[in-house]
């Protein structure tokens, strides 16, 4: 891949909608990391791929520039461990304030936290969630 070039990021892997991301957060499920909060929930078929959700707020992260970046970063992350994720919608929520995001940083956490997630064994409903946000 040259410098400038891009690969799409298809619609099948992306959450899209608001109601989508309503059901993620209402799962209430979460794994914390040092800069993100990854919000997962499940896929209503097995046999679907998982999908990508990315909230990054513009309180915590200012510049529009930086916010693309990390979301370049995540894309990039989740493309790259997608085979071996489970059927999942997930969600990166940036979870501190940042003033310049470190990309080796930013990318190391988000493989961190796609690994723990390909770890952790499915729940039901009824048990308590690993980590609650506030």
């Amino acid at each position: 891949m040259t410098t400038g070039e891009s690969r799409p990021f298809p619609r099948q892997y992306r959450l899209t909608k608001t109601d989508e991301y309503s059901s993620v957060f209402g799962f209430r499920r979460a794994i914390r990391g040092k800069l993100f909060l990854l919000h997962y929930g499940p896929r209503r078929q097995a046999g679907e791929p998982a999908r990508l959700g990315l909230v990054i707020g513009k309180k915590l992260l200012k510049h529009a520039v930086q916010r693309n970046l990390v979301k370049r970063i995540a894309r990039e992350q989740f493309r790259l461990m997608q085979p071996q994720l489970p059927a999942r919608d997930l969600i990166f929520r940036l979870a501190v304030k940042l003033k310049k995001p470190d990309r080796r940083e930013v990318a190391a956490e988000i493989r961190q936290l796609l690994g723990k997630l390909y770890r952790d064994p499915p729940r039901s409903a009824g048990e308590p969630a690993e980590e609650r946000s506030s």
